[in-house]
Order: C-alpha cells, then structure tokens, then sequence
C-alpha cells in the first residue's frame, strides 16, 4: 500500500490504515461515463479503490466537454470508458480499471453486479436506473444514485443491508423525467452531485458516518437549499433471477427502434411519416420531407393527424421521449411505429444527401 500517496486521508482517525486497505480491497461499477461518471471517477480513483469498473458503450461529442471534464477536445470521437481508463490509471497508476465497452442490459447485468460490491447510477435514463435497482436487488448489491433535471439534483443509497430500494421511492415505471440532452443542465451541477455520490461510496466502504440509506437528499443549485425526505421500505414483491429474467425478456422484446440511418434511407416512401415530438423551441431543427410535429405532452389528443396505416418514425432530443410516443401510438391501433434511436442528435450528424446518393447507387 502506498501510505505516502494516501497521507493527507489516512492520518483521519476515521480512515487510518485499516480504512486505507478497505478501500485497496473495494470493488466499485460505474454505469455511466457521461457527466455524474465524469465526476464520481477521478476521487475514487484517487483515494485508492482497489478496482474500478466502468461501463458505457458511447462515444465522446463535443456537446459532453461542457459538464464531462475528464475528457480533452482531442478526444472527440473516442470511447468515452477507453479515455475514462486512461485518465484515471494517469492520475493513479496503482489501481485496476476495468473498462466495459457495452451497454449495461439484463444480459449482462446480473453477471457483471456479481463481480463488484458497489454499484454507481451515473445514468440519465430512467429505464436504466430500474434495471439497476432490480439486477442490484438480485445480487444483494447496494447502488448509489444520483440523478440531475436541470437545476435541481438528487441523491440516495438503494439496497443498503436489506433496505428500501428505488422501487420503493419510485415504484411507477411510466414516469417520464427529461435527460440533460433534453432538459439541459449546468456542468457544475453534475460535478456536485457526482461528489455527493463518490461521498457515499467511501462512506459505505469505510463502514463510517451515516449511509444516504431511506433517505433522499434534493439539491437545488441555484438557492443552495437542501431538503432531505425519509422513505421506509415497500412491500412490493420481491425478485429472484429468474423473474427478473422473464419481466426483461418482455420488456426489450416490447421497445421497438430503428437507425437514423435506416429511417431516413425512407424518408421519401409516400407511406412513412416522421414525427417530432419534441417541444417547438428545442434545437437542432430537423428539416426532413414528411414531418409532421406534434409535442409529446398533447400527442394523447392530437394523434389523430396521422394515419393509423401509416409507417411513423419517432424522433425527439435523444431518443427517450420518443419510446413514450411509440407506445402511446401503439396503445391507439397504430401498428406500424417505431422510435428512432439517438433522436434529434443522431438525425442532424447525417448528410441527407449522401444517404440519397447511397440508395441511388
């Protein structure tokens, strides 16, 4: 163990040398390496977890730098965990990182929680965060959350000893929260937040102060209050591997996506609509034949604009939203409908003219 490296915290009473070596032995996953990632990876990377893995199948973009600071403008169009490696073995070379190029699902979930102690929501997708609580709950492994929406942050501890879980806090999957791709948000305000998430990491592993455990903390940025909400544990039903298995074997048979590519190589089909369900004000505009805008909040009752028969394309900021619209249109005997993966951001990097140019060849 290097003790000079780690001095200025093992000379605390509280962590001392034994605290040192529990964090050398601590496993952490980190699911996510965009902005609450970008945060939460260099402390604990610097105060000496033994192995630290990161899971993200994305590519660095130059709308990230703003808010994921451990990434340099030369690494634009790179792995985000390949760069997130790097930066963190730089800055601490005695540590492991693992770096997991996928996308974290319930193929890989359960297997992959069973190697680590703790798990770290560095997410903003909120069918993400289920499936974390739910393979977390299997594996008897507690996950840190953090979420931001704008300028308002939350944290808590789910799966801590047995305790409430995020189901018991959220318990209805329909709700729909806004991603920063959406919404937008401030680069500080996932910087705060990601430190209040790494805090309850070394809290847990040094087995010190109190675990954010049923209990919430709500951050607003821009007043610096705090609140924090107790909850108790639910008595929703309870889920072993197997039922976990069966409930998300449904659940990714039922969401239906498709390429922006493959969507615009049918963008002049007399029977291909795209919908943008998107707010009037949110940018990139995307100017494509056959589009028709109608925001997500009125598409209850403005639906009927489109052909039933009709093939409907659904779009919005970055492809979340758009799962909602599908399903909404599907619900009303649109049988022909699917959400374009990555949304607006996906659409607007394609040169609609090479894509005609490619079918014409």
């Amino acid at each position: 163990m290097e003790t000079t490296r780690y001095n200025r915290q093992i000379i605390l009473p509280e962590v001392g040398t034994i605290g040192q070596q529990k964090l050398q032995q601590a496993k952490v996953l980190i699911i996510g390496a965009g902005g609450l990632g970008a945060a939460v990876l260099p402390y604990l990377a610097a105060a000496g977890i033994g192995e630290i893995g990161i899971i993200d199948d994305d590519r660095i973009e130059v709308t990230n730098l703003q808010r994921q600071v451990i990434y340099k403008n030369s690494a634009v169009g790179k792995s985000k965990v390949l760069e997130a490696k790097a930066m963190a073995l730089a800055l601490n070379p005695s540590i492991k990182i693992n770096a997991i190029t996928e996308k974290l699902d319930s193929k890989n979930a359960i297997s992959l929680f069973s190697q680590y102690d703790i798990m770290v929501d560095a997410t903003d997708n909120l069918n993400t965060k289920y499936l974390i609580n739910d393979a977390c709950y299997v594996t008897n492994k507690p996950f840190v959350y953090g979420s931001v929406y704008k300028f308002q942050g939350q944290v808590s501890v789910f799966n801590y000893k047995n305790g409430p879980t995020y189901r018991c806090l959220f318990p209805e999957e329909s709700v729909q929260v806004g991603n920063c791709n959406d919404a937008g948000v401030m680069g500080i305000s996932v910087g705060i937040i990601g430190m209040f998430q790494a805090n309850e990491v070394l809290k847990i592993v040094l087995e010190i102060g109190e675990v954010m455990h049923g209990k919430l903390l709500v951050y607003n940025m821009l007043n610096n209050e705090q609140q924090m909400f107790e909850f108790s544990k639910s008595d929703a039903p309870t889920m072993d591997e197997s039922t976990f298995e069966k409930k998300y074997a449904v659940s990714e048979n039922t969401v239906f996506e498709i390429t922006a590519v493959t969507a615009l190589e049918q963008m002049h089909h007399p029977e291909v609509v795209f919908l943008d369900v998107r707010n009037f004000d949110e940018y990139p505009k995307i100017t494509i034949v056959n589009t028709i805008q109608i925001p997500l909040d009125t598409l209850e009752k403005e639906y009927r604009q489109l052909e039933t028969n009709a093939t409907v394309f659904v779009f919005c900021q970055s492809g979340i939203r758009s799962k909602k619209a599908a399903e909404i249109l599907r619900n009303n005997n649109f049988r022909n409908v699917k959400s374009i993966a990555g949304g607006a951001m996906a659409l607007d990097k394609i040169d609609t003219y090479k894509v005609l140019e490619t079918l014409q060849d």
